[in-house]
């Protein structure tokens, strides 16, 4: 308390950084330590004399875009972009692969960092100790192995790091265990090898990468699978490989990218459209697709729930038919279209809101079990059956969008735990309930209304 006074003293007041949790800027941090200097303690010393060493870039322009998303106004060139003037907005699919990480079902995590920042692989040793394994309650480094060939490193160290991590998984998968191997990234692989092959002064082929480009990619990715190890006891192995590919300019069509479309059959695509409008993980459902729907469909139908196939085809032709309809809007309007298409568009936010992004910070939104994704689906296709009903019996568009229901749908993601699916039995009679009542109201001429 006698420390808030002697800023106030000196015309500093910091309750809404201490209470609102407002984002403390580098002037008013500049104004607090000389006020403090003889309060503080020997951490926060260090922390100020540190500032003496950071550089900070050149603003080159402020912009300020109208609308309802989040704008970036700060433009750093060559870096990250800048909220408000506060930490840099990492932009990448890091956080996506810590999340893969730290949840995926697997016994062992391998990370490759090929030709990545250092202070990439840095924030790894740095997090993955404070991490907890949900399995085991350890911390989540002991089960992690990570290979660093970072930037300035040598060429060769970084063609040798992706063979010498798939190594190390078949070890650990013919002993029995699930291991995922996470590169990061193949590009910056390829590039040694197209560095290498050009002091080899072999012929190049396109945009400079060797000719056999796509088979060393074939052959990476070839060594992964589930296997039935050889020897006793009888033992079931598995390595599960993710290849983040970093394409120059987000450009689709240059050769490790379509090389390595060739060979995989499951694509996350990130877009970065999405991470601008803070929709995370910014993979777009449109882009991305898996050849593997019909063959793992028989283990969800047997382990999970028999509808699961039906179900999970009538969600993603809502999100089809929105990826369309938004063409309209953007040409015509929103009021252009019936009501029954502007309930389409109404039921994709809510499954976008309220599915598709995740919080990695949440407890609760951080990881869905299959057993809750299905309900979750269950409730939205069940919620746009019974609001196309309703519009078809006379329901006015603006009550259906007023319902109480669709908050509680939304934020069902981080309310209800993965070991509470009762509660959505709950929340679907609470739905049929509400839908009820309005059906009612039309019958009784309380709110006459039609398309």
């Amino acid at each position: 308390k006698n420390r808030f006074l002697n800023l106030r003293e000196v015309g500093i007041n910091i309750y809404n950084y201490i209470s609102t949790g407002e984002h403390l800027s580098i002037f008013m941090l500049n104004r607090i330590i000389p006020s403090s200097q003889g309060r503080l303690d020997q951490d926060l010393a260090i922390s100020a004399q540190a500032l003496e060493e950071v550089f900070f870039d050149k603003v080159e322009d402020v912009e300020i875009i109208s609308g309802d998303f989040t704008v970036y106004d700060l433009t750093v060139p060559y870096v990250h972009n800048f909220v408000g003037g506060h930490t840099p907005c990492l932009l990448h699919n890091t956080v996506t692969l810590h999340q893969l990480a730290k949840w995926s079902d697997a016994r062992v995590i391998l990370h490759i960092g090929c030709g990545e920042r250092g202070n990439e692989e840095s924030e790894i040793l740095i997090k993955f100790p404070e991490m907890t394994d949900p399995y085991s309650g350890r911390p989540l480094m002991e089960r992690t192995i990570l290979i660093a060939n970072t930037s300035n490193m040598p060429v060769a160290a970084r063609e040798a790091s992706i063979y010498t991590g798939v190594t190390i998984a078949e070890y650990y998968r013919d002993m029995g265990y699930d291991v995922l191997l996470v590169a990061d990234s193949t590009s910056r692989w390829a590039e040694a090898l197209r560095e290498i092959s050009g002091r080899l002064e072999e012929l190049p082929a396109e945009e400079g990468y060797p000719s056999y480009l796509s088979s060393r990619l074939a052959e990476f990715y070839e060594r992964a699978g589930r296997v039935k190890t050889l020897g006793n006891p009888e033992r079931i192995g598995s390595v599960t490989i993710v290849g983040a590919v970093s394409p120059p300019g987000g450009d689709f069509t240059e050769p490790v990218t379509t090389h390595t479309l060739r060979f995989v059959r499951v694509f996350w695509a990130l877009d970065p459209n999405l991470a601008y409008s803070r929709h995370y993980p910014a993979i777009n459902w449109i882009q991305s697709y898996s050849a593997y729907v019909e063959t793992v469909s028989s283990w969800w139908e047997e382990n999970i729930d028999k509808e699961w196939f039906k179900l999970r085809h009538e969600f993603y032709q809502i999100l089809r038919r929105e990826d369309e309809l938004l063409e309209i809007v953007r040409l015509l309007g929103p009021e252009a279209l019936p009501d029954d298409e502007k309930l389409i568009l109404d039921v994709a936010r809510m499954i976008r809101e309220g599915f598709l992004q995740q919080s990695a910070y949440d407890d609760v939104d951080s990881v869905c079990k299959p057993e809750k994704q299905v309900e979750m689906i269950r409730l939205y296709v069940k919620f746009y059956e019974l609001a196309a009903h309703a519009l078809e019996r006379g329901i006015q568009l603006k009550d259906i969008r007023a319902m109480k229901i669709i908050a509680e749908l939304i934020r069902s993601k981080s309310t209800i735990p993965n070991d509470r699916l009762d509660l959505f039995d709950e929340l679907e009679k609470k739905m049929e309930e509400e839908f009820k009542q309005l059906m009612i109201s039309v019958s009784t001429g309380v709110s006459v209304g039609g398309r």
